[in-house]
C-alpha cells in the first residue's frame, strides 16, 4: 500500500538513520551556515530592483483604488430599501450599454 500525503511518500517519513550518519548530516549545516550567510549578505549589497513600467501602473491604480471605499453603505441601503418596496427599476440601455463599455475593456 502507497502513502502520499501532499507530496510525501512512504520513503520519506520515518526513515531510519544510524548515528553516524545523524552525526554527518547535523555537522554539515552548521558548517554551511556561516558560509551561507557570507554569500547572502554579499549579494544583497549588489543588488538593485528596478520595476518595470506595468508593475509601477499597476502600483499606482492600487493606489487611486485605495481611496475608493470598499462599498457604498449609503447606497446599497437605498437599492435595499427599493428593492423591498418594489420601487426599484432597471434602466436596461444604461445597463447594457456598461455590460458593452466592461466587455470592451476586458476583450479590448
Amino acid at each position: 500500500m502507497s502513502v502520499d500525503l501532499n507530496g510525501i511518500g512512504q520513503g520519506q517519513v520515518n526513515t531510519q538513520r544510524t548515528t553516524a550518519d545523524k552525526s554527518a548530516g547535523n555537522q554539515s549545516p552548521k558548517q554551511a551556515a556561516p558560509e551561507q550567510t557570507t554569500a547572502k549578505a554579499q549579494s544583497a549589497r549588489g543588488e538593485n530592483v528596478n520595476l518595470s513600467s506595468q508593475a509601477r501602473n499597476l502600483k499606482q491604480l492600487e493606489q487611486k483604488l485605495g481611496d475608493y471605499p470598499e462599498m457604498d453603505d449609503e447606497r446599497i441601503e437605498q437599492i435595499r430599501s427599493a428593492l423591498e418596496n418594489g420601487t426599484y427599476k432597471v434602466d436596461a440601455e444604461k445597463l447594457a450599454q456598461k455590460m458593452l463599455d466592461m466587455d470592451e475593456s476586458i476583450f479590448g
